[in-house]
């Protein structure tokens, strides 16, 4: 028994023999009834034979293509430099759009209650017209189409048409700034910007138009027109096209293009916040093959689920959201403020609307404790069997909270991915036991595991995190890098063949991940590396702080650690408040987790995919310029780091 990471949750025999995992292990002829011990043998068997294995990943998932592969994967050792599926040829959007009956595809729901429903049906036939549309406006293989859209159904329908012709789908959320979005969408050139005229949040409707307006002014000579979508009716735009008006046609339907299996699909962004965001570029076969295999085998999805994340279109959870669509379940969409008009909102919501798998942010359900949130003896939540979270490590705490306050006997998904890879390298798994703190398994084709400084590999203790070996979701490249040197610099320099994700990890004895923070973040006091996510956790508990965000400082030739704290209503930052944060590290953690400082602030800054950013506060203190504030979501915060005398001290 792991006393650091207990067993909270197991699958029912039933549950196990019934997933798709085991009916996926049983076709490969591993096991009949499978067990925990047989996912460890389908992990390996997994990485060693990368190309049988993705070869049946495409034929348990019946993938959609015009013309097989030559080779399954040519190159295997060159890390970057493979290429899977080679002359194979599909189309994404065919592939998502495979179910055209009248079950339930896309249930949108406002922060307001107000309800859209959309039949898979629907969702074909406008994503057709749409589609012909853009055919006739000259958009093909290769074009970029920008959006700037709330989480709403013309945000799928845009994504779907676009992919339909081979262009290349990249968007945001509308709260970002002019500038935010220009440094995006200015590197890549849209041939077409589609945009919402308005978004509503805590019960407001915010008019986009003249953020559109002027974003368009400043994209490169060249770019093509706008398209606006009237979500808020808030007016018209001069000189833009008319949404409703363009998907009113009786064009003919064009084909999907058929294109390889590397074809670029989506331009995500990272965050930003040292420079102008890369732009990184994935294929349409890896992000579909890798989205089938964590939605039909790690979340267990079929036709029946009702799946939901909340997220916004500037995060990769919604691209990984859509592609729900590609097994058959119905879309959960929700756009606005989560707390409003309530703190369990999205809960009730869940309820309501049936949603069996419901995704979020660790911060979100740490914002939810600590508002009081308790679902369980009020709130049914009968469809309820699996709550994800990604964003930043899951707190135990959180496991617990989930399973007393939220829904007593629900799995808990703890997963770990990002935006560079636009998939999971840890997630969970229907066969396996939940255990406190951990992320259940590394993800099936994914030679993860944790280096030393050295590059040896380690076990029950912290490194960083890595993947050995190539995977079919591993960018086409970065937007504007024609010779590949930075892409290779932001993930192979560290260790040479090597992917390098920059999370600081521990790989268990039994193949599960606790993940303590980014090892860019990691603290070295006294020479010992700490991450962040261990003190975060202590601290956090505490019931007068509401969240932390804790930084190193370079200080008489050394590191000491500088913890900031914003405190619940009108608790204050006393000696009695110190020493007991103080206690909670030094009992729970270390003596070496202890701050040398801690300071009160009133918020703390994050990108806007909800991450707090150690960095810029990182930068703010030691009297370095963010370089580029328009990454964060609330930039205004970091006034409260600068210049404070008590580091001085």
């Amino acid at each position: 028994m792991d006393e650091a990471h207990p067993v909270i949750w197991q699958p029912s025999h039933g549950l196990a023999q019934s997933s798709q995992m085991a009916a996926f292990m049983r076709r490969l002829g591993i096991a009949q009834a499978p067990g925990p011990n047989d996912y460890q043998l389908l992990w390996q068997w997994s990485v060693d034979n990368a190309a049988e294995f993705w070869t049946a990943l495409w034929r348990f998932s019946d993938v959609i293509a015009s013309r097989e592969w030559d080779l399954a994967l040519q190159s295997p050792d060159a890390m970057p430099g493979a290429r899977w599926f080679v002359g194979a040829r599909l189309n994404f959007a065919e592939n998502l759009l495979r179910f055209r009956d009248d079950r339930p595809a896309i249930v949108f729901r406002g922060e307001d209650g107000s309800e859209q429903p959309l039949s898979y049906c629907e969702l074909f036939a406008q994503s057709a017209r749409l589609a012909a549309a853009l055919d006739k406006l000259g958009i093909g293989p290769g074009d970029r189409v920008a959006a700037i859209v709330p989480n709403i159904p013309q945000a799928v329908i845009g994504m779907l048409a676009s992919t339909w012709l081979g262009a290349v789908w990249s968007s945001c959320s509308p709260d970002f700034g002019v500038q935010g979005i220009l440094d995006r969408f200015g590197q890549i050139g849209p041939k077409l910007l589609i945009a919402a005229d308005g978004y509503r949040f805590k019960g407001a409707s915010i008019d986009l138009r003249d953020k559109v307006r002027s974003v368009h002014a400043g994209l490169p000579a060249g770019c093509g027109p706008v398209l606006l979508i009237p979500w808020q009716g808030t007016g018209p735009l001069s000189d833009a096209l008319d949404w409703d008006s363009l998907l009113n046609n009786d064009l003919p339907l064009p084909p999907f293009a058929q294109l390889p299996f590397d074809h670029p699909l989506y331009i995500l962004f990272s965050s930003g916040t040292t420079g102008k965001p890369k732009c990184i570029v994935h294929g349409a076969g890896g992000t579909l093959l890798q989205h089938l295999k964590e939605h039909r085998l790690h979340c267990d999805l079929r036709r029946e689920d009702r799946l939901f994340y909340f997220t916004t279109c500037g995060w990769m959870m919604w691209n990984w959201l859509v592609s729900g669509l590609a097994s058959g379940a119905t879309l959960v969409l929700f756009d606005g403020n989560p707390l409003h008009p309530a703190p369990d909102s999205l809960w009730r919501m869940a309820d309501a609307l049936g949603v069996s798998v419901f995704g979020t942010s660790a911060k979100y359900l740490s914002a939810q404790e600590k508002a009081g949130v308790v679902t369980a003896g009020h709130l049914a939540l009968d469809a309820l069997r699996l709550v994800l979270s990604t964003g930043s490590p899951l707190a135990p705490e959180s496991f617990d909270y989930l399973s007393r306050d939220i829904k007593p006997g629900v799995q808990i998904s703890s997963i770990a991915g990002g935006t560079d890879i636009v998939s999971c390298f840890a997630l969970g798994n229907p066969l396996l036991p939940v255990r406190r703190g951990e992320l259940q398994c590394r993800g099936l084709g994914m030679a993860v595991d944790v280096f030393d400084s050295a590059g040896h590999s380690l076990r029950n203790a912290p490194g960083e995190l890595v993947c050995t070996r190539p995977f079919p979701s591993m960018p086409v490249g970065f937007w504007g890098d024609p010779d590949g040197s930075r892409y290779r610099s932001a993930y192979f320099e560290r260790f040479p063949g090597v992917w390098t994700h920059g999370d600081w990890t521990v790989l268990t004895e039994h193949g599960g991940l606790s993940i303590e923070g980014r090892s860019d973040a990691v603290l070295n006091p006294g020479g010992v590396r700490i991450g962040t996510a261990e003190i975060y956790r202590q601290v956090e508990r505490l019931p007068q702080i509401r969240e932390s965000i804790c930084v190193g400082q370079h200080w008489d030739d050394d590191v000491r650690v500088v913890l900031f704290v914003v405190l619940v209503g009108d608790a204050l930052l006393d000696d009695r408040l110190r020493d007991a944060i103080c206690m909670a590290l030094r009992e729970n953690a270390s003596p070496r987790h202890v701050p040398a400082k801690i300071l009160q602030v009133k918020d703390i800054p994050r990108t806007r995919s909800g991450k707090i950013s150690e960095l810029a506060v990182r930068d703010t203190i030691e009297h370095r310029a963010v370089a580029n504030t328009e990454a964060l979501l609330n930039p205004e915060a970091l006034a409260e780091y600068a210049d404070r005398p008590e580091l001085n001290e």
